[in-house]
């Protein structure tokens, strides 16, 4: 497995990938505008608007990474990591925008209030429009969620969930399409326009979920903050127990914070050295983490707090287990 990117490396990865989602993006719209309304098809011009805000979501993107990326300054001391939060919740509210729109276009069409018809021999150019816009949204949205995995960011995350319905509802669209080519039915265009806009309002509603919880500074997962405990425990040996662990999220940075119980007669420099080996050894599986340690001295077992995570604390001469 290949070692993991610096910091500035893996900043200027995720803009590099962040502004190919918009150029993909504006290609992609210019395409299903111009041949949904050459068509007169309401599907591939609700996949036009998807795509609209899909190339919204893909700016916002691109600029909420080059926000985060930046330092901590006087004003932002913890960073500029929420600007990765605030825009996968806009992100989200702009799918249900589009769904809105998709639904309202398609219920039109289906009542027919609408003066777009539907040119049954031009339709081989949408299924074309379709299939090109699925292979590319899956490379795009590929490439997408592997660097936000790798830099933990929730707006390319975001943008890759944009794109990864896209897909789905394209290859919806170019079935729809077929199905039309196959039985002359034009009812079938509207019906695939409103399963869309199902499909991308469950996407809306999971990344709007997501968002907010890291806006709202929800801990991390349960099973991360096992492996924090299970790596703090690894040094059990040298120290009396700790507590109060305590984390949360800020886009792609984490913050974790607890209280180290440590003997009361060591030296100072001593507490400073294991805090420094505990943050390295955090750091290795977190290395964007910001990671704060408090020392408590060790009240020689009146403390019923040390331990509380740990398996040692029978063991170690320094506290009684709790009772």
């Amino acid at each position: 497995m290949s070692p993991p990117l610096e910091k500035a490396s893996l900043d200027r990865l995720k803009q590099d990938t962040a502004r190919l989602s918009v150029l993909s993006n504006i290609g992609l719209v210019l395409m299903k505008f111009v041949v949904g309304f050459g068509i007169g098809s309401v599907s591939i011009i609700s996949e036009a608007i998807h795509s609209s805000m899909d190339l919204i979501a893909a700016v916002i993107a691109f600029f909420s990474v080059r926000k985060s990326a930046e330092p901590p300054d006087a004003a932002h001391s913890f960073g500029h990591g929420k600007f990765e939060d605030l825009s996968g919740l806009i992100e989200a509210l702009l799918i249900f925008v589009a769904a809105i729109l998709i639904i309202w276009e398609a219920a039109r069409k289906l009542l027919g209030h609408t003066s777009v018809e539907l040119q049954p021999e031009m339709i081989i150019f949408g299924i074309a429009v379709m299939g090109i816009s699925a292979l590319a949204n899956w490379y795009v949205s590929h490439r997408l969620f592997v660097v936000a995995k790798e830099s933990e960011s929730i707006a390319l995350e975001s943008d890759a969930w944009h794109l990864r319905t896209d897909i789905y509802t394209s290859l919806g669209v170019f079935a729809g399409l077929i199905l039309i080519t196959i039985t002359g039915n034009p009812i079938f265009d509207p019906l695939v326009a409103l399963c869309v806009a199902v499909v991308i309002m469950k996407a809306a509603y999971d990344l709007t979920k997501r968002s907010l919880t890291d806006l709202s500074d929800h801990s991390i997962p349960e099973t991360d903050e096992k492996r924090i405990r299970e790596i703090i425990c690894e040094h059990s040996s040298i120290y009396a127990g700790f507590h109060d662990l305590k984390t949360r999220r800020s886009g792609p940075e984490i913050f974790i914070e607890f209280h180290l119980v440590v003997p009361g007669e060591i030296p100072v420099a001593q507490s400073h050295d294991l805090t420094d080996h505990l943050e390295s050894d955090l750091n290795i599986e977190y290395p964007r983490a910001t990671i704060t340690i408090h020392v408590e001295p060790c009240t020689g077992g009146k403390c019923n707090r040390c331990g509380e995570f740990c398996t040692f604390s029978k063991k170690n001469p320094l506290k009684k287990a709790p009772e």
